[in-house]
């Protein structure tokens, strides 16, 4: 059971917190206090809900964990792709991703999961944005990375910038070069510098910042008016006394004395490693008070629970690959994609990965056979059409991956697998399919019969398919032999 922060309250609590004057915190101090009144007799009471969602978003964190369960649908029906309160539905295609029906992307772009991508918004060639919020309005240059951002509405990002862990408010331009690093927060119109990093955790606004003069006339002032003055704002001059390089335009705010070391806590960076290991400690000696080292609301992710989680454990990278190179030939067969863009796509997932053409091979022959199961058949004879049609069609895209023995052995072995585990109704149709592979020149001979050879000291049991290819190998080999033959007689 988790606590969504929301306080339904009577009338009578303004009247304690007004007689109580060092009530200071609502849980920590107001309830704690109604709880040992014996003499009133006050009471709360609280309310479970089983089926529906309910949150309070007060810090960065918070915002950035509703943000979340929303884009992966634990607030339906309110979600990004059906209308509500006026806003403009999104498609939703495969691995979380929402997407504006008239984006322009460039082929060469990866959108990963979780990511929403609003109307009018423009993404250049080789982009990385991974589960991020790209509003409306936006353009984006080549080579960008956009890593678990929130970027709002009519946002200019130039060329080669790097933006991860993020808020970027409407109307920000980010010169080329340019480094978000984690936790910062860009306020309305903020214009970031060529080649220049705002540093983790900082605050920037147009507006400079209060100083501890300023009285509290002034500061009413000042927010009231703070509209009129960014409208009026003078870029110019403001870029010449601009922490955030000569062709910037905006103020890094200091962090109050003693709050600096408390920035992370509402962030919506991920804990640092050290702080975690903190908490972790603190917890383990029982020394840790009640929301004394985490915040009121949103929850704690370590640095190991971003997009990246899995890097460090080979398994769960391949299966990431995977899912991307299978959405990819989805959209690439939904859309008529033809193969020499196909395979520039998966050229750009496989670098991205740092992945081997054997894996990017196995990957591949899995997507096309997943396509072909999926596809409706009546019968295993329907189903091999299905597969030999997409293999004929798609074997370009295959085959860049297979050049070698090795890499051709990965595709057999991978259907193999699939035979197994995933698509076990494509088992009784191994050889057939491996003929298939053979005829489209995808797997050569000799793959086939060192496939074949190794297969032959394995157990009874690992061998149901090499059995079921029995008459085709018997064949291959005596294909062989002849042609051995035959170039004798020739010499």
């Amino acid at each position: 059971m988790q606590d969504c922060y929301i306080d339904v309250c009577s009338p009578e609590v303004l009247s304690l917190f007004e007689d109580n004057f060092d009530y200071q915190h609502l849980r920590r101090h107001f309830v704690k206090g109604v709880l040992v009144d014996d003499i009133m007799g006050y009471k709360v009471f609280t309310h479970e809900i089983g089926s529906s969602y309910a949150a309070r978003v007060d810090n960065f964190r918070s915002y950035d964990t509703v943000s979340k369960d929303i884009i992966q649908r634990w607030t339906y029906p309110y979600v990004p792709d059906i209308s509500f309160s006026g806003n403009r539905p999104l498609k939703l295609g495969r691995q979380g991703v929402y997407r504006a029906c008239d984006v322009v992307q460039s082929r060469s772009a990866d959108v990963g999961s979780s990511t929403v991508i609003g109307y009018g918004t423009k993404i250049g060639s080789g982009d990385r944005i991974l589960n991020s919020v790209v509003g409306n309005g936006c353009s984006i240059g080549s080579n960008v990375v956009i890593e678990g951002s929130y970027i709002w509405n009519d946002v200019t990002i130039e060329d080669g910038c790097e933006i991860r862990n993020a808020i970027v408010c409407d109307g920000v331009k980010i010169r080329a070069g340019a480094v978000v690093q984690p936790g910062v927060v860009l306020s309305f119109k903020v214009v970031v510098g060529r080649d220049s990093v705002v540093p983790a955790y900082s605050k920037v606004s147009l507006l400079q910042q209060p100083t501890t003069e300023d009285s509290d006339e002034e500061l009413e002032y000042a927010d009231s008016s703070s509209a009129g003055r960014l409208s009026a704002l003078n870029l110019e001059m403001e870029s010449k006394a601009s922490e955030l390089g000569p062709d910037g335009a905006g103020y890094i705010w200091e962090v109050c004395e003693g709050v600096h070391d408390e920035e992370w806590k509402h962030s919506v960076a991920p804990i640092p490693k050290d702080k975690l290991a903190e908490i972790t400690q603190a917890m383990d000696d029982d020394d840790l008070e009640d929301e004394s080292v985490v915040p009121t609301s949103g929850e704690l992710k370590s640095d190991a629970d971003s997009i990246n989680t899995d890097v460090n454990d080979p398994g769960d990278e391949y299966g990431y690959f995977e899912r991307e190179v299978e959405g990819t030939f989805l959209r690439a067969v939904e859309e008529g994609i033809k193969v020499e863009h196909g395979i520039l796509e998966i050229k750009s997932l496989r670098l991205s990965y740092n992945m081997e053409s054997a894996d990017c091979a196995g990957a591949i022959f899995y997507s096309m056979m997943k396509r072909a199961v999926d596809t409706p058949h009546g019968s295993a004879g329907e189903l091999n059409k299905n597969a030999a049609s997409i293999i004929a069609k798609w074997k370009g895209l295959l085959g860049f991956c297979v050049k070698q023995t090795d890499e051709q052995i990965e595709v057999i072995m991978k259907f193999e697998e699939m035979c197994q585990e995933t698509a076990k109704e494509l088992g009784p149709l191994f050889a057939q399919i491996l003929h298939v592979l053979y005829e489209q020149d995808v797997v050569q001979e000799d793959a086939i019969l060192r496939w074949a050879e190794e297969k032959a000291g394995a157990d009874e049991a690992d061998k149901v398919y090499l059995q079921q290819c029995e008459a085709f190998i018997q064949w291959l080999k005596e294909a062989s032999e002849e042609e051995d033959d035959d170039d004798e007689e020739d010499d």
